[in-house]
């Protein structure tokens, strides 16, 4: 599977620490994405070739892929191994934002189907102005309904939408409006939501605002009501909550996101994407730094020894790979396979989660966390590795 972040935004939310470079001048951008496209291609081109079969998804997030004119997105899918086009990938998904589906309708998107893309997720993030306003968000709630049935009446058949909780100045009420909206957006619910908690990232906005003290953080009591209301509301409307933040009509699950907790091995290309290698048994991170102007001077040319210059990577202990797999099934409601968890986890640790209920048994022989503790599964974790 492939992963490639586009670093562009047309401006910062709150709460975001990706990496991302913010377009200001219409006149430049042209300019700034073929030499962005021509770079990207040239990696793909080097770093691809030792893939084997072809990567089955592709996944391009960021930033805000959705500001690239859909020929440049076309151009990219078509530079890699699947080809995107005829042969296309099993699950192909672009991020967006929904004021980019409204400004460039319902053709933006036919393009997009056109170039192979099966699978859209929107960062709506609330349906409330006022949250969204907070957020630096640049559609209004209106937008966002707008822009879902745009996607339908253009043919997409698989819509994810993210939204967050635990909000400053966001009750318990505001919530429940937001999760409301969800059955009355155009044509039908979306396939696939995910819903994160409101997160302090390093070098965000909100982190200065929050260490100024001019933004107060939400208490865990009141973020756990709202994350049970969100299992509750979800579940009655017939989504499979199968991974702590991510929820899905039966057949939408993510193939792409679940192949990460799986531990699948993954390409990522562009400034800030992560890779993860198994070769020979030895697991391997490696990162290119996120910096556009380096990224681009480094892949000008399709040369291995030059953009790999800009790379970094770290090779895992065995000690690294038992917790990560301990950290990643959990995450889910399939879970990991009660034997492997016992083998690899600390010394009665698993045994001691099983008592208290914090791990329970599936009829196949897996143990996962219980939706009910999903909330606290990282110090359910912590405890195990």
């Amino acid at each position: 599977m492939i992963y490639i972040h586009i670093p562009f935004c047309r401006s910062f939310c709150t709460y975001c620490g990706f990496y991302s470079e913010l377009l200001c001048r219409k006149r430049q951008e042209d300019t700034v994405f073929s030499l962005f496209r021509e770079a990207l291609c040239n990696e793909a081109g080097v770093r691809s070739a030792g893939l084997q079969d072809g990567p089955d998804t592709l996944y391009i997030g960021g930033g805000t892929p959705s500001v690239l004119p859909p020929d440049v997105l076309a151009s990219v899918a078509a530079c890699l191994p699947a080809g995107g086009g005829k042969r296309g990938f099993r699950e192909f998904t672009v991020e967006v934002n929904p004021e980019d589906i409204v400004s460039g309708g319902e053709g933006y998107v036919e393009a997009l189907l056109a170039a192979g893309v099966n699978r859209i997720s929107m960062g709506v993030q609330s349906f409330d102005d006022g949250i969204l306003k907070w957020m630096n968000r640049r559609h209004s709630s209106v937008d966002a309904v707008r822009a879902c049935g745009i996607l339908r009446k253009a043919g997409v058949m698989n819509i994810s939408i993210d939204l967050i909780f635990g909000i400053p100045g966001m009750d318990g009420s505001r919530w429940m409006a937001t999760l409301d909206r969800i059955s009355e957006l155009p044509g039908s619910c979306p396939e696939h939501i995910s819903a994160y908690q409101l997160s302090v990232e390093p070098g965000s906005a909100l982190e200065k605002l929050i260490s100024r003290g001019r933004c107060p953080e939400v208490s865990d009591e009141e973020c756990l009501r709202q994350y049970e209301t969100l299992c509750r509301v979800l579940g009655e409307a017939g989504y499979r909550h199968y991974e702590v933040s991510n929820f899905a009509f039966p057949g939408y699950e993510a193939v792409h996101n679940s192949a990460y907790w799986s531990g699948q091995p993954y390409l990522g290309l562009g400034p800030g994407a992560h890779s993860f290698s198994i070769v020979d048994g030895r697991h391997t991170r490696s990162w290119t730094r996120p910096s556009l102007e380096d990224y681009l001077s480094a892949w000008r040319l399709p040369d291995a020894e030059s953009g790999l210059s800009v790379m970094e990577k770290e090779v895992l202990t065995p000690e690294q790979v038992d917790m990560e797999r301990i950290m990643l099934a959990l995450r889910t409601d399939t879970g990991l396979p009660e034997d492997e968890l016992v083998r690899i986890s600390s010394p009665g640790a698993a045994e001691r989660q099983a008592a208290s209920g914090n791990l329970v048994r599936l009829p196949d022989g897996n143990v996962r966390i219980p939706e009910d503790r999903f909330f606290v599964s990282d110090a359910i974790i912590a405890s195990l590795v």
